[in-house]
């Protein structure tokens, strides 16, 4: 029996160390391109064995749009994260807590919502952001267009969240004399931190890469740095050093963010722990 639990054990642990290479494979070459020279790159043997070089980053960062492009992509990030989570937390509470005619037709369609592709709103977003509101080249058209696009996951990944926060404490809290905002604000959203995090990171990181609807919706000054990477593709030419180094610079943010909204998730689930 015991033979058999380690051989369980490293089949296991065999399993996890694949599916771990293959997560960081890209990464790894991501990283091993952006440190080769031109003539590196596209030589065969060369894939392990060369001379870094920090000529791709250097490039990059000497490149004076560089931190506008950045600046704009962390704008539009944090701001449609912060507008999603307001809304989204008062909507799905609204929704778990409220007892009106057609909740149920409501929570199926904001998943509903969230299962159609960006790509098939381009045109449509394009016609009315540009023909009807003038929201086009415009960081707040694009932001806007986010938030539209979270939106409905973060109702519906909060609504469980939210479920789950006892009803007694919301009743306790208002025998003392909270009202409804204070009872929302204080007892609940605390409750519910590790479910903001997590809906934080997931709509960030969409912000974040999200090229398409960028691309159509911005121009030579508000571009965001995914867009700013489609123009090292080029007719005649494609740096795969430089577009490597930006996409190493770039997933820095993402990874800051993610780190410090999983402590807060962390911090969330062992709040409640006692000790036996």
């Amino acid at each position: 029996m015991r033979q058999y639990s380690k051989a369980n054990t490293t089949v296991f642990y065999t399993i996890l160390l694949v599916l771990c290479l293959m997560s960081l494979g890209p990464i790894i070459l991501m990283l091993l391109t952006s440190l080769k020279l031109k003539v590196d790159i596209f030589n065969d043997v060369s894939t392990f064995f060369f001379m870094p070089t920090l000529k791709n980053y250097s490039q990059v960062l000497h490149d004076p749009s560089l931190m506008r492009y950045l600046w704009n992509s962390l704008y539009v990030g944090l701001l449609s994260t912060a507008i999603t989570l307001v809304m989204g937390c008062m909507a799905a509470y609204a929704i778990v807590r409220f007892r009106f005619m057609g909740r149920d037709v409501v929570s199926l369609t904001t998943l509903l919502m969230r299962m159609v592709p960006p790509a098939v709103l381009t045109v449509p977003v394009f016609g009315i952001w540009t023909f009807q509101y003038g929201l086009s080249n415009n960081l707040h058209g694009l932001i806007l267009a986010y938030v539209a696009i979270n939106l409905p996951f973060v109702i519906w990944i909060l609504q469980s969240f939210i479920q789950q926060v006892p009803i007694q404490l919301e009743e306790a809290a208002r025998v003392d004399g909270a009202n409804p905002f204070q009872v929302f604000f204080l007892v609940v959203l605390p409750v519910i931190k590790p479910g903001l995090a997590a809906a934080a990171i997931f709509t960030f990181r969409i912000a974040w890469n999200e090229f398409i609807l960028a691309l159509i919706l911005t121009n030579r000054a508000t571009r965001t740095t995914p867009v700013n990477i489609s123009l090292f593709l080029t007719e005649h030419n494609i740096d795969w050093g430089q577009i490597m180094a930006m996409g190493m610079l770039i997933a820095i943010p993402p990874m800051i963010f993610t780190f410090v909204a999983s402590k807060q998730i962390i911090t969330g689930m062992t709040a409640g722990a006692v000790k036996g």
